[in-house]
């Protein structure tokens, strides 16, 4: 395997990609066409060029993409997609380019990757070649987070016309519409030889730094081995609401040595009924389960001056 280096100077030179956009992704039906230009005029030889129609062949067409041995695969689409391209091109010897086509962004928000189209693609031109944490749930690698609770009711309910039109709102909306009927957990963590126990609707275990679009923790990344492990709210409807403003108004002046987050490299994760496991927005069965790190296990294109641990 090449070392970043080598690899991000054949990047540079060589210009030689493939292209992947989930055309169901909020944006990626609309700018399919806008990519692919501005990937040309950047230079960029593609190998070959796709807008996935269908969500049940992206995998299978990252896959193929994939099998074009491209220095740069390029992801185009939602979290869903850069997490499918991730679990794909872990420990793998090609870099994975992010357009952030989606409702959330997180995983480029994560990264430093801009959100507007043209800047994103200036990242994959200019940018440098690092290597980040993936999380493992199970042996499915992640790059953003594992959810217990609503949120994977959320995934299951929520309509994508609505992520359409509404982009990130959609998951609120619907979380409140299902808030009504949904049960508090008893969810046990098991790490660093201590054993901490929580009560509530909602549990995050997460190895990137943000969630719904917002920092987690100014601390929080997927660069530093931690996975962070944190409840939102009690067992309460009124405590999760109050958490989940809270969360969102002031991720960015907490830090990871505050609660209730918990900081540790691997866990153990136990309910006390079994309960679906959403995994970067997709069901990934249930608990209980193992939820660890491979670190360093993926390369990806960052803005140029990224600190890479």
């Amino acid at each position: 395997m090449r070392t970043k280096q080598d690899l991000g100077e054949a990047i540079r030179r060589d210009r030689r990609a493939v292209l992947v956009v989930n055309a169901h992704s909020r944006r990626g039906r609309h700018l399919y066409d806008r990519a692919c230009a501005l990937l040309a005029t950047a230079g960029f030889h593609l190998l070959g060029n796709y807008p996935v129609e269908r969500v049940q062949e992206l995998e299978s067409t990252l896959a193929a993409a994939a099998d074009l041995e491209p220095d740069l695969l390029i992801a185009g689409g939602g979290d869903g997609t850069l997490s499918a391209a991730a679990r794909l091109l872990a420990h793998r010897d090609m870099a994975l380019g992010l357009l952030p086509l989606g409702t959330t962004n997180n995983f480029a928000r994560t990264v430093g990757v801009p959100l507007r189209l043209d800047e994103a693609v200036a990242v994959l031109t200019d940018g440098t070649v690092v290597d980040v944490d993936l999380g493992l749930a199970g042996d499915t690698p992640f790059t953003n987070h594992v959810g217990v609770g609503l949120s994977a009711d959320v995934m299951l309910t929520t309509p994508p016309r609505l992520k359409r039109v509404t982009g990130r709102v959609a998951y609120p909306l619907t979380a409140l519409a299902l808030l009504t009927r949904h049960r508090p957990l008893r969810a046990t963590i098991r790490a660093a030889g201590a054993e901490h126990t929580y009560v509530t609707r909602q549990l995050y275990v997460a190895n990137g730094g943000f969630h719904a679009g917002r920092p987690i923790a100014a601390d929080a990344d997927a660069d530093d081995r931690l996975l962070v492990a944190y409840p939102v709210g009690g067992a309460t409807r009124r405590g999760l609401l109050r958490d989940t403003v809270r969360n969102a108004t002031t991720g960015h002046r907490r830090t990871l040595h505050e609660e209730p987050f918990l900081a540790v490299g691997e866990l153990w994760l136990e309910t006390d009924r079994p309960a679906p496991v959403e995994v970067d927005g997709e069901l990934r069965g249930r608990t209980p389960i193992r939820v660890g790190l491979a670190a360093n296990a993926l390369r990806v294109m960052a803005p140029a001056g990224t600190v890479d641990r």
